[in-house]
């Protein structure tokens, strides 16, 4: 968040390569989209938890609002923003992504 802090905007701080970690695999047949739950875990710790059903704006409004200017291709990822509770991570933190019917991503924080 040093940089989000600084600049006073998110886009260069949310943008070094290695930010987005995904994968193995991406699941593309849950349903119903509107009921996933989200947990995010540091070092163990629950930090975030949330329902799609909670968004702002829910996932088929999204994806609608996506396609009226752009073509979304099988392999496209639609990245929604993040439940409350964001919090500072520390070179060396496990940051764990939990969400339903997709499993759990783990990753640990590297310093760059």
């Amino acid at each position: 968040r040093d940089l989000q802090i600084k600049d006073g905007q998110w886009t260069r701080a949310k943008g070094f390569d290695t930010f987005c970690p995904l994968g193995p695999a991406i699941e593309t047949e849950l349903d119903p989209l509107e009921r996933l739950a989200i947990i995010c875990r540091v070092n163990g710790e629950v930090r975030q938890a949330g329902f799609t059903v909670d968004m702002i704006f829910g996932v088929a409004e999204i994806i609608e609002f996506i396609t009226a200017f752009t073509t979304l291709l099988p392999g496209d990822v639609v990245l929604t923003g993040t439940p409350p509770g964001v919090s500072k991570v520390e070179s060396g933190d496990l940051m764990e992504v939990e969400i339903d019917g997709i499993g759990t991503l783990a990753n640990r924080v590297v310093a760059p």
